[in-house]
C-alpha cells in the first residue's frame, strides 16, 4: 500500500455532530468510512485551529491512555458538554513527531491535553464510536503556531510529512471560510455572503493543480482583498496550509463544498485512496 493521503476537514461548530440533516452530516461519514475501510490508518495526527501554542513553538499531547475533551464553546445547551468521543494517546508517536520538528528546526513542548471541538465534533461524526467507523489506533494532537503565517505553517506540514510513510493518517480541521461577526446577518438564512463564495473559490484554485507552485498560490490567497472577510482572524484557515505541507508532492483535490451565510465548508484529500 502507498501513503495514506492527507485530510482537511471543514469540522463547523459544536452542533455539527447533533444536526444530522446538515448536508456536511453524510459527508463527513462518508470521507471517515473512506479513511478507516480503505486508507486503514495505524495511527491518527491531527492539527485544529481550536489550538495554538505560540508564535514560535508547537505544543503536542503526550500523554499515555484516555484523551479526556475539552468543551472550548459557550452558551450552548447541557448535553453539548456531555459529548464524549473514545481516543487514546501515544506517547511513543509524540515522541517521533518532536523528533521531526526539531529535526526541522521547530520547537515544540509535550503536555497533557485534551480534544477541543475541532476534533470531537467532526469526528464524533466520520468516526462514530461503537462502529465499524470508529478510530481503534492512537491519536495525537498536534498545535499551531498562535500566528497568521502561512509559510510557518506549511512548514509544519512538511516537517511532519514522513509520518505518511509509517502509515499515519494526518487529518487538520479548520473551516475554508469562518466569519462568526457575520453570523448575525445571516441567520436563519443559508444564501452566502459574496466572499463566502469569492475565497472558497479563490482556495480551491490555489489548493488544486501543480503541486510545485502550490505554497506561492496559497501564499497570495491570504492577501487577497476578501482575506480578512472570510476570515477576521486565520485560525481556522491555517490547518489546510499544514495539510498542503504535509502533501509532499501529493495533489490537493476540493472533494466537497458548500457555501452558506458566512462559512464555507470545503472539504479536501491531498494524495490518493489506496486500492482496495
Amino acid at each position: 500500500m502507498g501513503r495514506p493521503p492527507v485530510y482537511f476537514f471543514s469540522h463547523g461548530g459544536p452542533d455539527v455532530q447533533y444536526n444530522t440533516k446538515h448536508p456536511v452530516y453524510p459527508v463527513l461519514q462518508a470521507i471517515g468510512k473512506e479513511i478507516i475501510q480503505k486508507v486503514k490508518p495505524k495511527a491518527v495526527v491531527v492539527f485544529s485551529a481550536h489550538w495554538q501554542a505560540t508564535p514560535s513553538e508547537i505544543h503536542l499531547n503526550n500523554a499515555h491512555g484516555k484523551t479526556d475533551l475539552i468543551y472550548d464553546f459557550y452558551g450552548f445547551p447541557d448535553h453539548f458538554y456531555k459529548a464524549t468521543f473514545p481516543a487514546t494517546g501515544s506517547p511513543q508517536l509524540a515522541a517521533k513527531i518532536q523528533q521531526l520538528l526539531t529535526k526541522a528546526d521547530i520547537q515544540s513542548k509535550g503536555l497533557k491535553r485534551g480534544l477541543d471541538h475541532g476534533v470531537f465534533s467532526g469526528f464524533n461524526v466520520a468516526f462514530p464510536p461503537n462502529t465499524d467507523q470508529a478510530i481503534t489506533v492512537p491519536l495525537v494532537q498536534v498545535s499551531l503556531f498562535k500566528s497568521e503565517d502561512p509559510d510557518a505553517h506549511y512548514r509544519l506540514g512538511q516537517a511532519v510529512e514522513e509520518l505518511r510513510d509509517e502509515g499515519v493518517v494526518i487529518i487538520c480541521t479548520g473551516m475554508t471560510v469562518h466569519n462568526l461577526r457575520d453570523m448575525q446577518f445571516t441567520w436563519g438564512d443559508p444564501r452566502p455572503l459574496p466572499y463566502a463564495v469569492s475565497f472558497d473559490d479563490a482556495l480551491k484554485e490555489a489548493v488544486e493543480g501543480d503541486a510545485e507552485g502550490r505554497l506561492d498560490r496559497m501564499r497570495e490567497v491570504v492577501k487577497r482583498g476578501d482575506a480578512r472577510q472570510a476570515h477576521p482572524w486565520m485560525d481556522h484557515l491555517m490547518p489546510i496550509y499544514v495539510a498542503a505541507g504535509a502533501a509532499g508532492k501529493d495533489k490537493g483535490v476540493q472533494t466537497w463544498t458548500l457555501h452558506e451565510g458566512s462559512f464555507a465548508w470545503a472539504q479536501y484529500r491531498f494524495g490518493d485512496v489506496p486500492e482496495e
